[in-house]
């Protein structure tokens, strides 16, 4: 080998080695794009949800039924109810 080759490998590895810091880059920046819509979303749906939980507390006190304070719970005491009267 000459040095000429050995220039030629040297080059070849200092641009492959800066395609791949290039490339990691653009993927670290792809993924925290994606990372940060997902973010966004889930906050969303999060307000979504509470704002849903707070129309139905306020379909239930309108009705007159503030007995229980979620929708699951009141959803389990008719199962426990149903469950009762099975076992009678």
């Amino acid at each position: 080998m000459d040095g000429h080759d050995a220039d030629n490998t040297k080059q070849s590895t200092a641009d492959m080695t800066v395609f791949v810091q290039n490339l990691l880059q653009q993927m670290q920046t792809r993924f925290q794009t994606m990372s940060e819509s997902i973010i966004s979303k889930i906050d969303d749906m999060g307000n979504r949800i509470d704002e849903l939980e707070q129309s139905i507390n306020d379909l239930r006190i309108e009705m007159g039924q503030e007995g229980s304070s979620s929708p699951s719970a009141a959803l389990k005491s008719k199962d426990d109810t149903k469950s009762a009267d099975d076992s009678a």
